[in-house]
């Protein structure tokens, strides 16, 4: 049975998960921050809204994807926010990547006005997100998560609940820390490869499908070889991810040694400019800091 949806943040991701939402035949009320963004699904039926207060008023599930906890808190809790327009039974669900803290915080708000968040970060890039084959991992009310699996199924193939609020954050953190210590376990692959004066290409194909296989490696492999930095997945969000992963680690008392290095290297990135880059052009970096410090031949 159609249900009335509203997705607030059109992004990369934001924008083909609407999409999917809009073509199983829902009606879908949008906002974003570029109504540019949003003319392609205005232009298939979609209906816009001025604020997220207006989205939320005639919706019972509205979906965020937002780049940070400030604008997560600003989309719920700030003037003209979901709050304001929040009633018993509306289900909010957050695709953004935020503080897990944060995140406990704006449920228990919503929570005192009858409504309920669920916490459901993604992975898998744009290519996800476009292809409807996202991984969700989702945190808070079971309950609320059983409504909401159908909807969920026509953005993501692997969906899970994680447990309490907070916890598919937590668990999205994980990935992220899988994710990028892998990439730059690629980049450095990737570079003694080049630096050795291996055929990139011969090298890919020989070592993708034995043990060092990796998604990382078949997505993002092919496209540092031949210096495609177009992004899936911005540096400055990957960036922004650790640092909260980070500062959850820090929070647990915990001390890791790869997480800290792979962000200084991401920094770094940024501080060259290419926080607008995909993920895959933290091979740049690592073959550019390998080859400064290499001895001279001879």
């Amino acid at each position: 049975m159609p249900k009335r949806l509203a997705f607030i943040g059109l992004g990369i991701m934001g924008g083909p998960m609407a999409g999917h939402l809009l073509a199983a035949g829902h009606s879908l009320i949008v906002n974003t921050r570029t109504r540019a963004r949003a003319a392609e699904l205005l232009s298939r039926g979609a209906r816009w809204a001025d604020s997220p207060a207006a989205t939320a008023a005639e919706a019972d599930f509205i979906f965020t994807c937002v780049p940070d906890t400030p604008d997560v808190e600003a989309v719920v809790l700030g003037n003209n926010g979901i709050l304001t327009s929040a009633r018993n039974g509306m289900i909010v669900i957050d695709h953004s990547t935020i503080s897990p803290a944060a995140t406990r915080n704006m449920n228990e708000a919503l929570r005192a006005r009858g409504a309920i968040l669920l916490d459901a970060p993604v992975s898998g890039g744009d290519t996800g997100a476009k292809n409807g084959t996202l991984s969700i991992m989702v945190g808070g009310d079971e309950g609320a998560f059983e409504q909401t699996r159908p909807l969920l199924g026509h953005m993501g193939k692997t969906i899970t609940w994680c447990g309490p609020s907070g916890a598919g954050q937590l668990t999205k953190l994980v990935n992220q820390i899988l994710v990028s210590v892998t990439n730059l376990a690629v980049s450095e692959g990737l570079t003694f490869a080049r630096r050795s004066g291996l055929d990139e290409q011969k090298t890919l194909a020989a070592v993708s499908g034995g043990a060092a296989g990796s998604w990382q490696l078949s997505n993002l492999g092919p496209r540092m070889i031949a210096g495609d930095f177009k992004p899936g997945f911005m540096i400055k969000l990957q960036t922004k991810d650790l640092r909260l992963a980070i500062e959850a680690a820090r929070q647990a008392g915990l001390e890791l040694a790869a997480l800290p290095l792979v962000n200084r290297l991401f920094e770094q990135a940024i501080r060259e400019g290419r926080g607008n880059e995909g993920t895959q052009a933290l091979f740049a970096v690592v073959d550019e800091l390998a080859h400064r410090q290499s001895p001279p031949e001879g």
